[in-house]
C-alpha cells in the first residue's frame, strides 16, 4: 500500500535513521517531509497533506503532543520518543501508536502493519477513540504518570548513540558539557545537570553534587575521607565521587 508520511524530530540523525527504517520495513511509504519542531510539522502537514506524522514528543518551539493536537483530524499520528509514557496499555491497543527510541526495524514493522490497517479508517474516528480514552482515564480519577527519560542521545563522530539510562552510572557536568558515564564508555552531551535532573526519575538518580547526579542501584558503598567528607564508590568504576555536604542528608546514617 502507497502512503505518504512526515518525520519530526529536533534531531537529525534520528530524523534519518527513521526514515532509512521506514524505507526497509514499507519501501511503498513515501517521506514527504523532514521538520525539527511540531512548528515545521504543521507547516509541512499543510502544504504537503501527509496521511502519517511520526512526532518526536519533546521538540523546541512546539512539541508533538501539540502538534498532534493540531493534526489529528487529518492525519495518523505515531509519537517516536525517548520517554516512557502513561497509559501505555491503553495507547498500545488503542487509538495512538508509539514508538521507544531507539525504534527497533521489528516494533517498526508493527506499527507500518497497524498504520496500513488505520488508513482505512478516517482520522476523526482515531481522535474520537483518543476523545474516548482520556474521558474514561478523567472518570476513572486517573492521574498521568510522569514521563521520565528513557534514552539518552549523544553525538559520536558523525553518528547518533542512544544509550539506556539502565545502563549509566552517572552524570558529571562542568560549564560546557555533561559526561554521560557507562560501565564501558565515558560520553558528551550539552544537556545540562538541571535539565536531566527534571527530565529523570528521582527515585531512581540522586544529586550528590552540584554537577553530579548518580544511578541509585549502581551505588557500592559511602565512606568518609581522612578530612570528613563522604566518598562515594559506584559499581564498575575506579574512582570515588564526593558527596557535598547540601547532599550529605541522603546518607544520613553516615
Amino acid at each position: 500500500m502507497r502512503a505518504i508520511a512526515l518525520i519530526a524530530d529536533d534531531e537529525a540523525a534520528m530524523r534519518e535513521q527513521l526514515r532509512a527504517r521506514l524505507l526497509e520495513v514499507w519501501p511503498e511509504l513515501d517521506v514527504v517531509a523532514l521538520a525539527s519542531n511540531g512548528i515545521e510539522a504543521v507547516e509541512m502537514a499543510n502544504k504537503y497533506q501527509p496521511q502519517i506524522a511520526f512526532l518526536d514528543i519533546r521538540m523546541p518551539g512546539m512539541g508533538g503532543i501539540e502538534a498532534a493536537r493540531q493534526l489529528y483530524d487529518r492525519c495518523h499520528i505515531v509519537f517516536a520518543t525517548a520517554y516512557d509514557q502513561y497509559a501505555v496499555d491503553a495507547f498500545e491497543h488503542g487509538a495512538i501508536d508509539y514508538l521507544l527510541k531507539p525504534v527497533s526495524a521489528e516494533r517498526l514493522a508493527t506499527t507500518c502493519e497497524r498504520l496500513r490497517q488505520r488508513l482505512q479508517k478516517t482520522p476523526q474516528d482515531i481522535g474520537a477513540q483518543l476523545a474516548q480514552l482520556g474521558s474514561l482515564l478523567q472518570q476513572q480519577g486517573t492521574k498521568p504518570k510522569p514521563s521520565y527519560l528513557r534514552w539518552i542521545q549523544a553525538q559520536v563522530g558523525g553518528s547518533l548513540r542512544m544509550v539506556s539510562t539502565r545502563e549509566i552510572l552517572f552524570f558529571q557536568s562542568d560549564e560546557k558539557y555533561t559526561r554521560v558515564q557507562t560501565a564501558t564508555a565515558e560520553l558528551l552531551i550539552r544537556k545540562t545537570l538541571k535539565e536531566l535532573a527534571d527530565e529523570l526519575d528521582p527515585d531512581e538518580f540522586w544529586r550528590i553534587h552540584r554537577s553530579t547526579l548518580v544511578r541509585v542501584d549502581a551505588i557500592a558503598e559511602v565512606s568518609r575521607d581522612l578530612r570528613g567528607r563522604q566518598m562515594l564508590r559506584v559499581r564498575n568504576y575506579p574512582h570515588e565521587l564526593e558527596v557535598s555536604r547540601n547532599h550529605s542528608h541522603l546518607f544520613q546514617q553516615m
